[in-house]
């Protein structure tokens, strides 16, 4: 009778998914890098020893397209200005991407699984971007922050119409 795995208790879909089917998934089927732009228009005076640390100004913003039931296309877009007055030091733009297939997740989950865990898979390898390109640049590698993308989407939702989610992109 030990061998039997449902009286034993090692159903591992049914135990992960409460015994009423499979486990939800999210699998990472490709990243890729869809735009990059680096920006350096007054070098080599932005270079100089000295100079006053610029301003950074940076904005987030993540997109998502439907592709089937199961595949979505996340863009998580970094965009960064650096500036000392009116002078521009430096300008980046990324956008980073990442095809997911999710799976058995509810129809009331999918959406925050993918504005919300999508992009925190994604942040890490944008940021490394970033930082390569802005020393590549001549300035020091810029390091963001951590991300709380559970509070954007908080905020998208609140500067949606009532009665409501965001669609996804189709």
């Amino acid at each position: 009778m030990a061998d039997d795995p449902k009286q034993a208790g090692s159903d591992p879909q049914g135990a992960a998914a409460g015994g009423d089917g499979p486990a939800p998934s999210m699998r990472i089927v490709a990243q890729y890098l869809k735009d990059l732009s680096f920006e350096n228009p007054n070098a080599p005076e932005s270079l100089k020893a000295g100079a006053p640390s610029p301003n950074v100004d940076i904005s987030v913003n993540v997109n998502a397209k439907t592709l089937s039931d199961t595949d979505f296309e996340v863009e998580l877009h970094l965009e960064t200005k650096a500036a000392n007055d009116d002078k521009i030091a430096f300008a980046a733009e990324i956008i980073y991407a990442g095809l997911f297939h999710i799976e058995n997740v509810p129809k009331e989950a999918l959406h925050p699984v993918v504005l919300i865990e999508c992009p925190r898979v994604l942040f890490p390898f944008a940021r490394q971007i970033l930082a390569h390109a802005t020393q590549q640049g001549g300035f020091p590698p810029l390091m963001l922050d951590p991300i709380d993308f559970a509070g954007m989407y908080q905020q998208r939702l609140a500067q949606q119409q009532p009665g409501g989610e965001p669609p996804l992109a189709t």
